[in-house]
């Protein structure tokens, strides 16, 4: 026992893309702080090859995105899969741990648990939103899910899959107080005027579809408050030259401010937001800025969308809240007519009832993510108390 005891911890660890690079940087130092001698191998990016983990393969190999990419690098992707399990059943870790890539992860997760290696996975696929039958094979697949929002752990409880909630690294990261004045200086923006952010989406399906009702809301708006400014992020070349596009050919004669920055800055500069639905609707409610919520897709993926998803909002304050704080205008209710009548609301109005749920909220997923992640990993193999 004393000789097992003495063995350096041994941490089997996969991200996927760039954004669990992040999430396993802050595990790996956490684990460090209880355990300094622990190794990590498997595959991360550069953040998490920093601090000390041994990738196996680059991180680019499972960076794919569409139906069509995915299937074109499919037997890639099962060949890689196929040379971790041998790996990690020849050189047995401790405990695997997989971060968010749930495609490829709860696959390799379920073969190396099966071999009897405990597994964890980080970040809860979307099963209490849709595909609930998948909580299934996420129970097959793993010993433990680390959760980010508390409403994931419950779904959990009810089908008893272990679950911990960690709280959600962005709230650790976000500070409780967003300087808009710093902000504002940082961008290079005019402090006389106010600043709507539009944030029309980060793919080029996305923003081709809601970018030209949100022009022509602030087409509207620029009528009635000639003193409001327009700032929008933009997250590539491409999106600003797509944004530039629909601007130049619907608006010309508006003054958008583009700016290729985190969508932070341009939210914390803002008087109000108006933004496309995702993980960005999230970071708005952590800055704590006013905020309306558009989204449309195709027919199809409508259709099909309206079969699948279980959950009666879109936007994560809303979820986290069981109510609409936000105000959400979804497929035909993405119009400028219904845009143009909330933004002049946040802009006419203190939204003190909107921005004291978001503090409140804030507050309750922040809770050292990085280190009640790393606690209960630690537990679960019994390694916890090791200083």
């Amino acid at each position: 026992m004393d000789n097992e005891q003495k063995k350096p911890l041994k941490i089997g660890i996969l991200a996927g893309e760039l954004s669990g690079d992040t999430l396993g940087e802050g595990l790996i130092k956490a684990i460090k702080q209880h355990i300094p001698d622990a190794q990590f191998v498997g595959i991360g990016g550069p953040k998490m090859k920093a601090q000390g983990c041994e990738s196996l393969f680059d991180i680019e190999e499972l960076a794919v995105m569409g139906i069509v990419e995915v299937l074109g690098r499919l037997p890639r992707l099962f060949k890689v899969k196929a040379q971790l399990v041998e790996y990690f059943t020849t050189h047995r870790p401790d405990i695997f741990i997989g971060i968010d890539a749930p495609d490829f992860n709860l696959r390799l997760e379920h073969d190396l648990k099966s071999a009897g290696i405990p597994t964890v996975h980080y970040v809860s696929p979307s099963v209490w939103a849709w595909r609930q039958k998948r909580i299934h094979k996420i129970a097959r697949a793993t010993d433990l899910v680390l959760a980010f929002l508390p409403f994931e752990k419950e779904f959990y409880d009810r089908f008893n899959v272990p679950c911990e909630f960690v709280g959600h690294t962005l709230a650790d990261a976000i500070p409780l107080h967003s300087d808009k004045q710093e902000a504002r200086d940082s961008l290079n923006l005019d402090d006389t005027k106010r600043w709507l952010a539009v944030l029309p989406g980060s793919r080029g399906s996305e923003l081709e579809k809601i970018a030209p009702s949100f022009i022509e809301t602030c087409q509207r708006l620029h009528k009635c408050y000639p003193e409001l400014g327009f700032v929008v992020a933009v997250v590539n070349d491409k999106r600003k030259q797509q944004f530039e596009a629909l601007w130049q050919q619907m608006a010309p004669e508006l003054d958008f401010i583009l700016v290729q920055d985190t969508a932070r800055h341009v939210i914390a500069a803002s008087d109000a937001v108006m933004l496309a639905s995702g993980t960005v609707a999230l970071e708005c409610m952590l800055v704590n800025r006013p905020m309306v919520v558009g989204y449309r897709v195709n027919k199809l993926t409508a259709l099909i969308a309206k079969c699948l998803v279980k959950t009666k909002f879109v936007s994560l304050p809303n979820i986290l809240a069981g109510e609409e704080i936000v105000k959400e205008f979804l497929l035909e209710a993405c119009n400028p007519d219904n845009l143009y009548q909330e933004v002049s609301r946040l802009l006419d109005s203190d939204n003190h009832a909107m921005l004291t749920s978001f503090t409140q909220m804030h507050t309750l997923i922040r809770k050292n993510a990085d280190e009640r992640a790393a606690e209960a990993v630690l537990k679960l193999i019994g390694r916890l108390d090791e200083e």
